[in-house]
């Protein structure tokens, strides 16, 4: 039996032998996001989010809608929530809100990829809710201070199932919208899109080597409003399906 701490063989290879040192503390499970119409799983890598890509959602948050470079930001990976599960109201805030996103699937790697070939890279697409601590993102704001507590906490990221764009075919147009208690919220058409998705792929693969397993969300349109403690949660994509989860009180 080896000793804990122990090095484990891993492999050997041009008659070396290569060891790595065992973990010290268990491995937390790898997220993942289920695959429509399938038992696959898709591996979660990172979480990119594109800020401010609907001009009337810009608008309401006081901003200018001149088309300027996207805003990108990040969450972690096991942020990600299944749809039909309760979402945890977050602590140090009284101020969440909803943004309802596409979410584009990245299947294949690459970095500075030309927005012609970008489509390549995208393996599925969902739809998502980015969660936010408003109240923490307008402080933020004001001290130039990043995003990080405002849009990258615990369970942030609720997501449907992943089609695949082989089955469905790469979106450019549709529906999205989302309703809170059977109320409609928010509601506007992908093409809106300030940035498209090939240019989003393409212009973030400039910052981040993209990886198979990469989450893109793909910003929100206007009509963002806060959620409670027992509020229920529709939102979708035309073609692609439906969200839903419930706040949860803690």
């Amino acid at each position: 039996m080896r000793a804990p701490g122990a090095p484990i063989i891993a492999s050997k290879a041009a008659g070396e032998t290569v060891l790595t040192s065992a973990l010290v503390v268990q491995a937390p499970p790898a997220p993942s996001v289920a695959v429509a119409g399938t038992d696959d799983r898709f591996p979660v890598h990172r979480i990119y989010c594109v800020g401010r890509n609907y001009r009337e959602h810009v608008k309401e948050m006081g901003g200018d809608p001149a088309r300027e470079p996207p805003i990108f930001f990040t969450k972690p990976a096991d942020a990600v929530v299944p749809s039909g599960a309760g979402v945890a109201y977050p602590p140090r805030t009284s101020n969440l809100h909803h943004e309802i996103e596409l979410v584009v699937a990245i299947g294949r790697g690459g970095s500075n990829i030309p927005v012609d070939s970008a489509l390549e890279h995208v393996f599925g697409y969902a739809v998502g809710n980015d969660l936010t601590r408003r109240d923490l993102q307008a402080e933020a704001r004001k001290r130039g201070a990043p995003w990080d507590t405002a849009k990258g906490f615990d369970a942030s990221a609720p997501i449907t199932s992943i089609r695949r764009a082989d089955d469905i075919g790469h979106v450019a147009s549709g529906r999205i919208w989302l309703e809170v208690n059977g109320e409609l919220r928010q509601q506007a058409d992908v093409v809106e899109m300030i940035w498209s998705v090939p240019e989003v792929i393409a212009e973030l693969s400039t910052y981040f080597a993209l990886a198979p397993g990469d989450l893109v969300f793909t910003g929100t349109p206007a009509g963002v409003g806060p959620l409670l403690p027992g509020d229920l949660v529709a939102g979708g994509v035309d073609g692609i399906g439906t969200l839903q989860h419930g706040v949860v009180a803690t």
